[in-house]
């Protein structure tokens, strides 16, 4: 398989997914569409921060997550589990970074600190 295809199947899944997390957050608490933890779901007010703290944070890593894979594939290296690995630690840094703003702004109840 082409490096590029590869690299646009993983990290530019991962990019348009959080343009369309950006563009269309969810409206409603679910349980399909959106960041969804326990604490979040609790009620509205955590529902919308998490969700509009998240696609943030997404959209700013994911758009680094493809432009490292792109360059990686650039600079000639073999491509093998890479960018796979470069999409899950932007993903993980979304989680944490959002958590990390949960945990600061809101009590295990939900409520505003």
């Amino acid at each position: 398989m082409n490096p590029f295809y590869y690299v646009l199947s993983i990290n530019g899944l991962l990019f348009i997914f959080s343009i369309l997390f950006y563009f269309f957050p969810p409206k409603n608490i679910n349980s399909f569409y959106g960041y969804r933890t326990n604490k979040t779901m609790k009620n509205e007010t955590i529902w919308n921060f998490a969700n509009d703290f998240f696609t943030k944070q997404l959209l700013k890593y994911a758009g680094f997550s493809l432009a490292a894979a792109i360059l990686f594939v650039y600079l000639g290296k073999e491509v093998t589990w890479q960018p796979m690995a470069i999409m899950l630690l932007s993903l993980a840094v979304a989680v944490i970074k959002t958590e990390q703003e949960l945990s600061k702004n809101f009590d295990d109840d939900g409520n505003k600190k």
